[in-house]
């Protein structure tokens, strides 16, 4: 009898890239104990995705809740399996805010726009370099 082969389940989440193309600047929002990322503290704002939900959908309530911005999804333009949980794979949005008022929520803290140059003064964790690449062609 041969023996079944299960693949390996990962869990994903969605992050949106929230840029502000009139001051050339990023969102990101200050965590404190994130349960799954022991060392993370300044991040970009998503969640994961609940199997069979769209991914759309998903990404934009996870903004919502944790900026109070609705926002235009512009496309995903990066996926990568994360560094620090082999079992998570991040996929990258583009995104604009079209709506709302800054709010953090959410297990978010503090919220705080920042040029892409500005982001190793914040993340505790490495990202991986071709999205930093692709974050500072964005200025």
């Amino acid at each position: 009898m041969e023996e079944s082969i299960c693949p390996k389940k990962f869990d994903v989440v969605v992050i949106g890239i929230i840029f502000n193309p009139e001051t050339k600047q990023v969102l990101i929002g200050r965590r404190e104990e994130d349960p799954y990322i022991q060392d993370l503290t300044w991040c970009f704002p998503g969640g994961r995705v609940i199997q069979g939900e769209d991914i759309d959908k998903s990404l934009k309530q996870e903004i919502k809740k944790k900026t109070g911005y609705g926002i235009k999804n512009l496309g995903a333009f990066f996926a990568e399996t994360c560094h620090a949980r082999s079992d998570l794979v991040a996929v990258y949005f583009l995104t604009q805010v079209f709506e709302g008022n800054e709010q953090p929520g959410d297990g978010v803290k503090e919220l705080k726009w920042v040029s892409p140059k500005e982001l190793d003064k914040y993340f505790t964790h490495n990202y991986h370099r071709k999205l930093k690449q692709f974050m500072e062609e964005l200025i």
